[in-house]
């Protein structure tokens, strides 16, 4: 099977995935907004949590399967890794700017501001603007090996963000609450709430890994056309 052959394959595969993923946080969030209990203290505007908290997970893990990565090819130097490595980037950047946007609507209405400084949010833009940067890199390094080395070092400082920016609630004093799943406690939501929230997770991250294949197949296309040319000239 050549390159081609093996990245239409996979397009065709994380395509299946995507519409599935697509399907479930459809049917997720129609079971938010009819079936899911309100929350009493912030109202409907609490509904936005079941999209807002979903993509900061699959925008973190995107991240940080992006730092692993970077540190595997480090080591090993395969292309291949290099260029799953970048196509978990774009899928984070993607889940990041959801993030960035759900959360200010929904902040709007309970904080009364669409934007503040909080150790969170910051940590958070930061952490976007590093992978937009990421990827700009990626486009003006033309050299595979050097994009490679320069690309990976951008990932594994982006890993490194992920946990401070999970700690920044109990380091400063932030708007955003403490955790109420990821915590040594059991989680603080009622329980139809709290199988919304794991519904959710569950699509967003069948969403990221659909996305990555279709983004490493289009890496690998790029790949063999760079080869060919290569061949060519």
């Amino acid at each position: 099977m050549t390159l081609q052959q093996r990245a239409a394959r996979l397009a065709r595969v994380g395509g299946v995935v995507t519409a599935l993923a697509l399907l479930g946080v459809a049917a997720v969030y129609v079971r938010a907004i009819v079936y899911t209990p309100v929350e009493v203290a912030q109202g409907a505007a609490q509904k936005i949590f079941y999209v807002h908290v979903p993509a900061a997970w699959a925008g973190l893990m995107a991240f940080v399967v992006t730092g692993l990565l970077s540190i595997l090819y480090l080591w090993l130097k395969d292309r291949r890794i290099d260029l799953f490595a970048a196509a978990s980037a774009e899928v984070g950047v993607a889940f990041s700017v959801v993030i960035l946007t759900t959360g200010p609507i929904w902040g709007k209405p309970i904080w009364g501001t669409w934007w503040t400084w909080d150790a969170r949010l910051t940590s958070t833009l930061f952490l976007f603007l590093l992978f937009v940067g990421y990827i700009v890199l990626r486009g003006v390094l033309t050299d595979p090996g050097i994009r490679g080395r320069f690309s990976a070092v951008i990932g594994i400082m982006g890993m490194i963000l992920v946990p401070f920016i999970h700690l920044t609630v109990y380091l400063f004093r932030t708007l955003h609450p403490a955790p109420i799943v990821l915590k040594p406690s059991r989680p603080s939501l009622p329980n139809d709430m709290l199988e919304t929230l794991l519904m959710s997770v569950a699509a967003f991250t069948t969403l990221y890994v659909g996305f990555v294949m279709l983004r490493y197949a289009l890496g690998l296309l790029r790949e063999a056309y760079e080869e060919e040319m290569a061949r060519a000239t």
